[in-house]
């Protein structure tokens, strides 16, 4: 589970919270209650009334990154979660956009449904600041920090929202996707640095600005630690273009016996051999996949009793690629999958397995000797 907690399924789409949602959450709370809400409410309303607009303020951001997932999904790109965590929220999607216009697509829809949020908030406030002060009061910010998120995320800072509609934008003029993802990269570090030098000035020279200035320097300081991974992992995929899975896949894997103890395999091959993964079978047909994590998984009091065709993956149940497959869509694939390794199989036999932390060191090392 991690740093986050399963909440369940949106539309199929897991929905976890990350825990640093809960101080986002109490701070919202608090400062929704002491600052924003009239103090001359009864403490117990206004507290409730505080709880009950974090818990539809958080709802309004799942709503916009729903909005990505489902302009994502309808492009034929799959959603592996949404997670709510200290500074919204994020969609993981399974692979990037292959054309300009559907990552304008993706990006605008987020932002969009805010502003739809926004309206809607500030209708409800409109009918009911008549006769329901509570209501009006609470919908009126709901529709105000609604549109702040909107704003905010169209800042063009790569990689939020904004950013995209810039790397989508300038993509369709140039017909350059690396150049645009330079070009939305660029604008990212220059709204980070920004907003840390906000922050710095509100720190020592606005009275009282020592909250605001300490948000604005973590998020100007999250913007560039975001930038720098995504534009990472850009590179590392335009790295793969143009190579197969035969290019980097693992050969020459060790044969171990279907019917050889774990025990004996620990104390042979597993010691002396550099490989995480062995072929399992007769030594011409292949009946399985057994891998250094497998054994791991396997308690030490039944390595005696366990053999290596027990523990294996068999043949049928492999994620398995063609020896002329397409690397991008391979690592593609396995975020998809949430796999660490698919087998080359050609004419039903397995000649290879790529390992995907091996396709990014791969990547990594190309990206290198391109620079």
């Amino acid at each position: 589970m991690g740093r986050s907690i399963q909440l369940g399924k949106i539309f199929g789409i897991p929905l976890r919270l990350d825990y640093s949602w809960f101080l986002i959450f109490i701070f919202v709370t608090v400062m929704l209650s002491l600052y924003i809400l009239p103090q001359d409410w009864p403490s117990l309303i206004r507290w409730g009334i505080a709880i009950a607009t974090s818990i539809i303020f958080f709802a309004s951001v799942l709503t916009h990154e729903l909005a990505h997932s489902v302009v994502s999904i309808r492009s034929g790109i799959p959603v592996k979660s949404i997670t709510l965590f200290i500074f919204g929220g994020v969609a993981h999607i399974g692979k990037e956009a292959t054309r300009a216009t559907t990552e304008l697509k993706m990006a605008s829809a987020g932002p969009l449904s805010s502003l739809v949020l926004a309206g809607i908030f500030y209708g409800i406030y409109w009918l009911s600041s008549g006769f329901n002060e509570y209501v009006a009061t609470f919908t009126l910010w709901l529709a105000y920090i609604n549109a702040v998120l909107a704003v905010f995320n169209m800042i063009p800072g790569f990689p939020l929202d904004g950013g995209r509609v810039l790397r989508s934008i300038v993509w369709l003029v140039t017909g350059d996707y690396m150049r645009a993802t330079r070009i939305a990269t660029l604008s990212g570090y220059g709204v980070s640095y920004l907003f840390i030098l906000g922050g710095i000035f509100m720190l020592f020279f606005l009275r009282g600005g020592w909250v605001n200035g300490l948000w604005f320097i973590f998020l100007g300081w999250f913007l560039n630690s975001a930038v720098r991974t995504t534009y990472r992992q850009t590179t590392l995929r335009e790295s793969l273009q143009g190579f197969t899975a035969q290019d980097v896949m693992t050969r020459d894997l060790p044969w171990v016996r279907r019917n050889i103890s774990i025990s004996e395999l620990v104390q042979g091959q597993l010691l002396t051999s550099p490989r995480q993964y062995f072929l399992v079978g007769d030594g011409e047909t292949v009946e399985g996949l057994l891998s250094l994590n497998q054994v791991k998984q396997i308690r030490r009091e039944y390595w005696d009793i366990t053999t290596a065709g027990q523990a294996m993956t068999p043949v049928e149940k492999l994620n398995t690629v063609r020896p002329g497959d397409d690397t991008i869509n391979i690592l593609d694939g396995m975020g998809e999958e949430n796999v660490e390794q698919m087998t080359v199989v050609r004419e039903g036999r397995v000649i290879g397995v790529i390992l995907r932390d091996d396709l990014i060191r791969f990547a990594q090392r190309l990206s290198e000797l391109k620079r």
